[in-house]
Formats: structure tokens, C-alpha cells, sequence
């Protein structure tokens, strides 16, 4: 199958998403929100429908206002977003009880439907917490994929299907991370507690999705062996591939198909998270295909010389 016969178009494609992607957190660094960085987030509410107010209140608007409050108190850096038809959620640095009056008194004393404050120590600790939380996944997952296949010894050992797992996983965590760090850059996109949330969510979908073609090629190793058939591993995991290509696909396109509706039709809060969750399901959809099923046959090569 051209997947696997032209596996280095599919490597060195995906180094060079991985290496951009590696330069882009490097160059600008996480936009971390008020989830791990420390801060107020604020939640008012407007009388009426936002949008049916000809401007008087639009993300703008309030925008300015609290633009002209931070002219004469320095509020620092701070974000805006449409909660609903009719809130604000505003991010800001800690405010005390008397800032916080003044910030809901310059943008028209709307109702406060709550004022959350995180410090600085609990956003570090929840920035720790979510790091070893993705390496806890990772780990427990290359375990569990080296033990699925303990049994399957040639002419790959299971350990390697682990670490191509290892491989696919990073892949499929650092260039969804890397876009999201250049969205962060270009239009202000914060890393939440939903983006950590998100990634666990991409790292199961991927190793889902790539245990299915391992195991596509375990079950005609096995089929091989059986009928005492001398099938080059290339061409079995190619075939397996083939076989399991059209499945990954429309799982994929369903899986899709429903987080678009999500990205259009719902609320703000979800915005990033389906954003984050299709561009995983691609990234995750491609690795399974391209990349993992691909370096078993590379592991193979690089074993017989």
C-alpha cells in the first residue's frame, strides 16, 4: 500500500509539523488563563439580548471601557468573551473587593453573576497537576499497548509496538499544542483547564484508533502463521492498514462531523474545546494511519541490517 511505501513522505511531513509546531512554544510560550496563571474571572450580566442592543454593549464597548479604566489604575492584560446572549466572562489580574467595584461600575454596573479569584500558588499547582496527569495517560497507555501485544514477537517486539505508540502519541500532543500556541499568539487564545482536558481527550482517541490496526496486524501475522505463509511484514502491515483504512476514516468523519456542530452551534465556552478536540481527531486520525503503522515497518528494516 502507498502508505507504507512511501512512509518517509509521511515521516518527514510530520517532522516538519512537529518542528514548527516545537518552535512556535518556544518562541512564544503558552497564553496560560486565569486557570493557571492566577487571577479574577468575573461573569455579568446584561438586561436583554446583547446583540439586539445596536452596540451599546458589545464586546467592544466593554473592551473600551474597561480600556479607559486601566488609563487611570493599571489593570493589566485582560480578556473579554460572550458567555450566552447576554453575558460577558471578563479575565483579568486579582482584583481586590474595591477593584472589582470599580470594573463592573465602568461597564454600565451590570449584575455579577460571580467573581472567581485563583492565586498564583493554586495556578501553579493545577499547571504541575495537569503536566503529570498527560504523562500519567501516556505512560499507563504504553504500558497497556505493550502488554496487549506481549504475545506478537516477530518479526517486531511487542515493546515496539509501545514505542511506536510513544512516538504517535507525542506526535498527536505537540502540533494540536503548537497551533493553539500560534492561535494564542494571533488572537489572544488561552490555555485552560478545558485545553488539558482536551488533550487527554485526543490522547485516547489516537491510541483507539491505532491499537485497531496493530491489531489488524497481529490478527494476519497470526493468519500468516497459521497457513505457514511467508508474507514480508511490510506488505502485511500495509494490508492491514488497507483493511482498517476505510473504518478510521468514517469514525473519524462521524467524530467530526459532530464537534463542527459543537464549534458552530455551541456556546463560547465550548468554542476552544471543539476546536481543539477536530484538530486532535485529524492529527490523531493521521498518526494512527501514517506514522505508527508506517514505523513498524521502519523498526523492521532498521532490525535486519
Amino acid at each position: 500500500m502507498y502508505v507504507i511505501k512511501y512512509r518517509k513522505f509521511w515521516f518527514v511531513l510530520s517532522g516538519l509539523l512537529m518542528a514548527l509546531s516545537a518552535f512556535g512554544i518556544f518562541k512564544y510560550g503558552f497564553n496560560l488563563s486565569i486557570d493557571f496563571k492566577g487571577g479574577t474571572i468575573t461573569e455579568v450580566r446584561y438586561e436583554g439580548d446583547l446583540s439586539a442592543q445596536a452596540g451599546r454593549m458589545d464586546k467592544a464597548v466593554v473592551e473600551e471601557n474597561i480600556e479607559k479604566l486601566s488609563a487611570s489604575w493599571r489593570i493589566g492584560g485582560f480578556s473579554v468573551r460572550p458567555s450566552e446572549s447576554d453575558r460577558y466572562i471578563i479575565r483579568t489580574k486579582e482584583l481586590s473587593i474595591e477593584e472589582s467595584a470599580k470594573l463592573i461600575e465602568a461597564i454600565g454596573n451590570p449584575g455579577v453573576e460571580r467573581s472567581n479569584t485563583i492565586g498564583p500558588i493554586a495556578g501553579g499547582e493545577l499547571q504541575s497537576k495537569a503536566v503529570k496527569a498527560i504523562l500519567v495517560v501516556v505512560i499507563m497507555i504504553v504500558l497497556f499497548v505493550t502488554f496487549a501485544f506481549r504475545k506478537v514477537s516477530l518479526p517486531v517486539s511487542s515493546w515496539k509496538y509501545g514505542f511506536a505508540t510513544i512516538i504517535a502519541l507525542v506526535h498527536d500532543v505537540v502540533i494540536p499544542t503548537g497551533i493553539f500556541v500560534f492561535l494564542g499568539h494571533i488572537s489572544g487564545l488561552e490555555i485552560d483547564l478545558l485545553f488539558v482536558t482536551g488533550l487527554l481527550a485526543i490522547l485516547g482517541y489516537s491510541v483507539h484508533d491505532t491499537i485497531v490496526v496493530f491489531d489488524r496486524v497481529r490478527e494476519n501475522l497470526r493468519i500468516n502463521s497459521d497457513r505457514n505463509q511467508n508474507e514480508e511484514f511490510d506488505i502485511t502491515v500495509g494490508k492491514s492498514v488497507q483493511q482498517t483504512f476505510g473504518r478510521s476514516i468514517n469514525t473519524s468523519l462521524t467524530i467530526f462531523i459532530t464537534l463542527f456542530a459543537l464549534y458552530l452551534f455551541g456556546s463560547s465556552a465550548t468554542h476552544d474545546f471543539a476546536l481543539l478536540l477536530m484538530i486532535g481527531v485529524i492529527v490523531g486520525t493521521y498518526s494512527s494511519i501514517f506514522v505508527a503503522s508506517p514505523l513498524l515497518v521502519t523498526f523492521q528494516k532498521l532490525q535486519k541490517k
